[in-house]
C-alpha cells in the first residue's frame, strides 16, 4: 500500500452533453439531453430536474419539458476523448484508461519535477479546460477505489484530495452505494440487513460479510469498506472482454426489431476484434427485463473467431432462447460481450479452413467503413426501419 495520496481518478463531467454544449454555445446553461427514445447523457441542468442516463425519452421530457434533445455524435465524443487522453499521457506515463471518459493516473514519481499530486491535478484540470474545452473532476487518494469515490463526490467540475489521515472520516459515513461493485440488488440486500453506510459494513467480520453477500462479493466489498485496495495503476492490462449495450426504453419491442439491434451490436464488436487482431471464444448476452431484473446467457465456441457471421449466429441462438421470457416480462436493455480474448496470430485455426465468402465480406465491409465511415454500409435487414431501431450504446459502457 502507498503511504501517500498519489493516485488520480480523472472523470469528464456529463461527457456527451458537455461536448454538445462546448460545440454549440447556444446550449450552454440549458438542459440538454443526448439521445431520443432513450437518454444517453444529460447535462447537469437536466440532471437537476431528475433526468438520468438510460431513462426513457418520454419520461425525461415530462420531468424537463424545456430540455433540448440532440442526436448523439459518437465521432465527436471519440475525438474529444482522444484529446483528453493525450493530456493524461503527457502528464504521466502511468495511465490506466477505464472508459471513453475516465482514467487512473499514478503521479507519485513526479514530485521533484512537477510538484505534489494536488498540484499535478490542478494543472491537469486547467489543461483539459483550456485545450479541450471540457470540465473534468479529479479525485486524489492513496488507492484507486478512494480516488474514484473522491472524484464522484467532487462533481461537477471539482477536485478532492483524500489524505491518508482523513480516509476513514471521508469514507465510512458514505452510503454503501458508493462502494465499487454495489448495484441496486446488492444495495437492497444490504438495506434489508440494516446496513446503509460503509462504516456499518466495515464493522462486520469478513466471514459475516461473505456469508451474507456471497464469498467473492462479500470479501471484495468488506475489503473496500476497510480501506484495503492494493491494486496498482495498471498500464499493461489487456482487455479480457469487449462489449456494447443498448438501452431500449419501456415500449414493447418486436422480435424483428431486437434482431436488428443485436445485429448492429455484433457488427460493431466483430469489427473491433478484427481491428485489434483479436479473436474471442465466448459470447455473452445480457438482458434487462421490464421489471428491471437482469439475466445473462453465454455460450462458448469450439474455436476462437472474429468472423461476424459466426458471432451473429451464436448471439441469435442465445436471444432466441430468451424470447419467451422477453415476451412475458418485456425488455429494457440488450447487451453483448465477447470474452476469452486472444491474439488472432496466436491461435491455431481448426482444419479444414473454409471461410470463403464470409471472410471476404468482412474484409470488404471493414475497408468500406474505414474509408467512408461506420454508417456508410448497413445490412438489408435495417433498410426501411425507423432510426429509433438503431439505439446508440450507453456512454458508460465499453
Amino acid at each position: 500500500m502507498r503511504d501517500e495520496a498519489t493516485v488520480l481518478h480523472a472523470d469528464l463531467d456529463a461527457f456527451f452533453a458537455s461536448v454538445e454544449q462546448r460545440d454549440a454555445p447556444a446550449l450552454r446553461g440549458r438542459p440538454v439531453i443526448v439521445g431520443g427514445g432513450v437518454v444517453l447523457a444529460a447535462s447537469y441542468e437536466a440532471k437537476a430536474r431528475g433526468v438520468r442516463t438510460a431513462m426513457g425519452g418520454r419520461q425525461a421530457l415530462q420531468l424537463c419539458p424545456d430540455a433540448v434533445v440532440v442526436p448523439p455524435r459518437m465521432e465527436a465524443y471519440s475525438a474529444a476523448s482522444r484529446d483528453v487522453f493525450v493530456i493524461f499521457r503527457d502528464t504521466t506515463p502511468l495511465v490506466e484508461g477505464l472508459s471513453i471518459d475516465e482514467a487512473f493516473l499514478e503521479v507519485g514519481g513526479l514530485r521533484r519535477i512537477a510538484g505534489t499530486p494536488e498540484q499535478v491535478a490542478v494543472r491537469l484540470r486547467e489543461r483539459v479546460r483550456t485545450e479541450v474545452g471540457l470540465a473534468i473532476s479529479v479525485g486524489v487518494a492513496r488507492t484507486k477505489f478512494l480516488a474514484k469515490v473522491a472524484s464522484a463526490v467532487s462533481k461537477p467540475d471539482g477536485l478532492l484530495v483524500i489524505e491518508p489521515d482523513r480516509e476513514e472520516a471521508f469514507l465510512l459515513p458514505l452510503p454503501v452505494e458508493r462502494l465499487w461493485g454495489v448495484g441496486a440488488a446488492t444495495a437492497e440486500k444490504l438495506h434489508r440487513l440494516g446496513i446503509r453506510t460503509v462504516g456499518q459494513l466495515a464493522e462486520l467480520e469478513a466471514a459475516t460479510a461473505e456469508r451474507l453477500l456471497g464469498k467473492a462479493t462479500g470479501a471484495h466489498l468488506h475489503a473496500l469498506a476497510r480501506l484495503r485496495d492494493p491494486r496498482p495503476v495498471d498500464t499493461t492490462r489487456r482487455r479480457r472482454s469487449i462489449g456494447s449495450q443498448r438501452a431500449l426504453g419501456s415500449r414493447p419491442r418486436s422480435p424483428e426489431e431486437l434482431d436488428v439491434i443485436l445485429t448492429q451490436i455484433v457488427d460493431r464488436l466483430a469489427r473491433r476484434l478484427r481491428d485489434g487482431d483479436r479473436v474471442c471464444r465466448t459470447v455473452v448476452l445480457r438482458l434487462r427485463f421490464g421489471d428491471f431484473a437482469k439475466a445473462t446467457r453465454s455460450r462458448s465456441l469450439t474455436a476462437p473467431t472474429n468472423r461476424t457471421a459466426i458471432l451473429l449466429t451464436m448471439a441469435r441462438t442465445l436471444l432466441a432462447a430468451a424470447r419467451p421470457e422477453i415476451a412475458d416480462r418485456g425488455i429494457t436493455l440488450i447487451g453483448l460481450s465477447l470474452s476469452q480474448l486472444d491474439r488472432a496470430d496466436g491461435v491455431q485455426p481448426e482444419l479444414p479452413i473454409d471461410w470463403g465468402d464470409e471472410e471476404r465480406i468482412d474484409t470488404v465491409l471493414d475497408a468500406v467503413r474505414d474509408r467512408f465511415g461506420t454508417t456508410s454500409v448497413a445490412r438489408a435487414a435495417q433498410l426501411g426501419h425507423a432510426p429509433g431501431w438503431s439505439a446508440p450504446l450507453l456512454p458508460e459502457h465499453e
